[in-house]
């Protein structure tokens, strides 16, 4: 890790089995309702000229003299931290016949594209904003089409009510819409030297030649911003928040949400991700075998963790009148991982399943920077082989008592318009 100014650390990931080298830039924003539909435009907006490559045209001209290389731009949300990424990715120099500089390109279009934008009459130009605008709206009002996704985010919103983390990461279609090509200007402009500024380089490279790179590119412009908001987690409320919308689908969408008390830096965090897959983290868990195969309760029934909040999230699709007896059941099976009812296959199984799934990032360059850029949010400074070591040795009992502290807070029931 080099620090290379009051905003601005490289972190240099060697991957050096794989044959490609990546670069990832990640803006750290504090999410808030005002700016978030900000955040989510202004990635898509940069992507589309610089000073180094005026036009979309030129950015894809470019990439391609780069043996294809592949751009990335967009932003999500860890916790109540929204993040502005920008990453590019090519073939490892050493692989080409000439051995060309092109982590030296890479590096070259991706500062261009963040310190150099397209400008015209004080803002950005009128059509990009205004494409990319509309992709935007578009791709917001389209998650209200996948329904599984959408009760999540509601359930989510019930939830935090209230807190910024209720926030959507792309913000909402009535904002987006605010948005014109002057203020998205100003708006980058009051982020892009105030913001903390995360770039990790992945694969063979030359970390001091990187940061040489990085350094030179930079504007001679003053940074500031070297905090990310602090994480808080969620307090179970006293009373069970349920929570009933209907809308013209033929599955019933049932989205549970529970507290844990277990901060995401505790060890104890560890014992909570095995609990969670125990319960319902794969085809090895109590929801699937329990709710789904045995009973045929659901057409799918999973949990996940939302560390940053230290919170469990429940899904299920099931038949609008089996709301009751499919909500019950998952209890029934939170139930029985509390008490300890949990068989050798099933410990193993979930020991086994987050260890492949973290072993699954060594080959895997973004996996790695998300990892690292998790630990880093948190503050943790644990490695993977490190994460992979600590759940290694989490034992049944040690899930059984993580999974104590779980306790319900919020349930969300998306059901058919005619639905009772």
């Amino acid at each position: 890790m080099t620090v290379i100014n009051d905003s601005i650390t490289l972190h240099y990931i060697p991957m050096k089995k794989l044959k490609t080298s990546t670069v990832g830039v990640y803006i750290h924003r504090p999410l808030t309702k005002d700016d978030a539909s900000y955040g989510a435009l202004l990635p898509s907006v940069l992507k589309r000229g610089c000073r180094l490559c005026k036009t979309r045209e030129e950015i894809e001209k470019y990439l391609d003299n780069l043996y294809g290389a592949e751009l990335r731009s967009g932003c999500f949300k860890k916790g109540e931290d929204q993040i502005l990424y920008f990453t590019i990715e090519s073939i490892s120099e050493k692989y080409t016949p000439e051995k060309e500089p092109l982590f030296e390109k890479l590096t070259a279009l991706i500062m261009s594209l963040l310190f150099e934008p397209a400008v015209e009459n004080g803002g950005f130009s009128q059509e990009y904003t205004e494409q990319e605008k509309k992709n935007l709206i578009e791709k917001i009002e389209g998650m209200k089409n996948d329904k599984r996704t959408y009760a999540m985010q509601r359930c989510t919103a019930e939830m935090f009510e209230g807190t910024d983390y209720a926030v959507p990461s792309y913000g909402t279609v009535e904002d987006a819409k605010q948005i014109d090509r002057e203020s998205l200007y100003e708006y980058y402009k009051r982020i892009i030297f105030s913001s903390r500024i995360d770039i990790y380089i992945s694969g063979d490279c030359n970390e001091d030649t990187a940061c040489g790179l990085i350094k030179n590119a930079l504007p001679r412009e003053s940074f500031s911003g070297n905090t990310v908001k602090q994480q808080g987690i969620l307090v179970k409320n006293t009373d069970v928040k349920y929570v009933e919308e209907k809308l013209d689908v033929t599955q019933g969408k049932l989205s549970m949400g529970f507290t844990t008390g277990i901060d995401g830096t505790s060890d104890e965090y560890y014992a909570l991700m095995v609990a969670n897959s125990i319960f319902g983290g794969g085809a090895h868990s109590k929801l699937f075998n329990n709710v789904r195969e045995k009973l045929s309760l659901c057409y799918y029934a999973s949990s996940s963790l939302e560390r940053y909040k230290s919170v469990m999230m429940v899904s299920a699709g099931i038949e609008f009148e089996n709301y009751q007896k499919a909500y019950d059941e998952i209890l029934n099976q939170l139930k029985a991982v509390k008490e300890g009812d949990i068989s050798q296959l099933e410990y193993i199984s979930s020991i086994n399943a987050i260890v492949n799934s973290l072993k699954s990032c060594l080959d895997d360059q973004y996996a790695m920077q998300s990892f690292s850029l998790s630990e880093s949010i948190l503050k943790t400074g644990i490695s993977l082989e490190e994460c992979i070591e600590k759940i290694k040795k989490v034992t049944v009992s040690d899930a059984v008592r993580a999974a104590r502290g779980i306790r319900l807070d919020t349930v969300y029931f998306l059901k058919g318009a005619d639905a009772k």
